[in-house]
């Protein structure tokens, strides 16, 4: 296939193209549950796509430019964060794909799951800034700890440690409110 520009051309922007859709959604999440509001996510979401594909070389290997492509967008939101001087919590039921659609749901199913989403979102906000973002980042995003203390620019012993005082502090949350 080829168009004005040249078959390689063609070729490396489908690629481009086919990146962008196998990551947008994730890293919009990822950075939606740092910065908690969807405009912004948006707005950052659209200058890590930007920044990574000026840099177009680097997305040769799929599984090494979606790791790369984390870390930009988690530095890009903790960048925001500091520059905004604010770290907000996101609705936990944005941080993934729902199990059903509300038509599907039974009004029991939607209580139990309101109660859960309130609870957790009780529970996130206990834990400090870095704590939360080492927990969200390590058990939600699945990075490992090396990832994770390379994103927070801290050592992977200061990870372990937030991870685990996160898990204290949000097991002791969850014991206390009755869960």
């Amino acid at each position: 296939m080829s168009d004005a520009r040249g078959p390689v051309a063609a070729e490396t922007q489908e690629a481009r193209d086919r990146f962008v859709e196998q990551n947008l959604r994730r890293i919009y999440l990822q950075i939606y549950r740092m910065v908690g509001d969807p405009d912004h996510a948006q707005d950052l979401t659209q200058e890590v796509f930007i920044k990574v594909l000026q840099r177009g070389d680097q997305i040769r290997d799929a599984e090494r430019a979606a790791h790369w492509l984390s870390r930009v967008a988690t530095n890009t939101a903790i960048d925001f964060l500091r520059r905004h001087g604010r770290v907000n919590l996101t609705a936990m039921e944005d941080l993934s794909e729902p199990l059903a659609t509300q038509d599907e749901e039974s009004p029991e199913h939607h209580a139990i799951r309101t109660e859960q989403r309130t609870r957790l979102e009780a529970g996130l906000r206990r834990l400090s800034p870095r704590e939360r973002m080492a927990l969200l980042l390590r058990d939600v995003e699945g990075l490992p700890a090396e990832e994770v203390a390379r994103q927070l620019k801290c050592s992977k012993a200061t990870v372990r440690s937030h991870i685990a005082n996160a898990r204290v502090k949000f097991r002791r949350f969850l014991e206390r409110t009755g869960v």
